[in-house]
């Protein structure tokens, strides 16, 4: 078992200034006794990159959806850049969302009938605030999608419809974005490209991506990769090849 980075605590609850996302004693049980979550604590520091993998039924998408604030656990508290959102009220929990998260999900969710400029600055106008285009456009020039901003979501291939999903999830300047199974409707070539970019956005802007996957290969481009297991982090693992993390998946699934 590999020493778990310093960017990525689990075990007893500390505060942390810089941590973009804390979980303390987490627990989620769901009606009829299931305990998705089972006491999970750990502390994700701003600017990391953090992977999430277990069998089916580990607990790894309730632990994304408590973490990010779509799902409120049983017991425990979570932390967003610094504000403890589990108890907040759903219309608050909303709003801290949209100032401070972003998400990105295996489908894209782009709105046909707008252009991609106008998906992409759609959640600053869900919130009531004004479009910030300086911004749009540096960020359309990271994903590569410059040329495509009067386009529609009809007119881009999946790899381009993805990169604007994630340009859509970083115009609010989120302090963390999640990402559920972003390559999952994409082919292997156009998976990587962007994984390489939430590897760009992470060393190059600072971003904290927590990602939720399946596969291996995409788990390898993460600084930090967590294994998970009936409701518990069993192990943390960094700098592990596709291979090191198939094999382990492999044990857990066989434990």
């Amino acid at each position: 078992m590999t020493r778990p980075h310093h960017a990525l605590r689990t075990g007893p609850f500390e505060t942390v200034p810089t941590a973009a996302v804390t979980l303390a004693e987490v627990s989620k049980i769901y009606p009829g006794g299931v305990r998705a979550l089972d006491g999970v604590s750990l502390t994700v520091d701003r600017g990391r990159f953090v992977a999430v993998m277990g069998p089916s039924g580990s607990g790894k998408s309730t632990l994304m959806h408590c973490a990010s604030g779509l799902d409120t656990p049983t017991s425990g508290k979570v932390f967003i850049d610094g504000t403890e959102i589990s108890s907040l009220t759903e219309n608050r929990r909303t709003e801290l969302r949209r100032r401070n998260v972003g998400f990105v999900f295996q489908s894209y969710n782009l709105v046909p009938s707008l252009t991609i400029a106008d998906n992409i600055t759609l959640p600053l106008r869900l919130a009531g605030a004004a479009a910030d285009q300086e911004w749009m456009r540096t960020l359309a020039g990271r994903v590569g999608l410059t040329d495509r901003l009067s386009h529609r979501p009809a007119e881009l291939s999946g790899g381009q419809q993805q990169r604007a999903a994630i340009a859509r999830a970083l115009i609010a300047r989120p302090a963390v974005l999640f990402a559920d199974e972003p390559t999952g409707a994409l082919d292997l070539r156009t998976g990587r490209n962007v994984l390489d970019l939430l590897r760009e956005l992470v060393n190059e802007l600072g971003q904290t991506v927590v990602m939720v996957t399946h596969d291996p290969a995409a788990a390898a481009h993460a600084d930090l990769v967590l294994i998970m297991a009936d409701g518990h982090i069993v192990d943390t693992l960094t700098g592990a090849s596709p291979t090191t993390l198939a094999h382990r998946i492999a044990t857990v699934e066989a434990e």
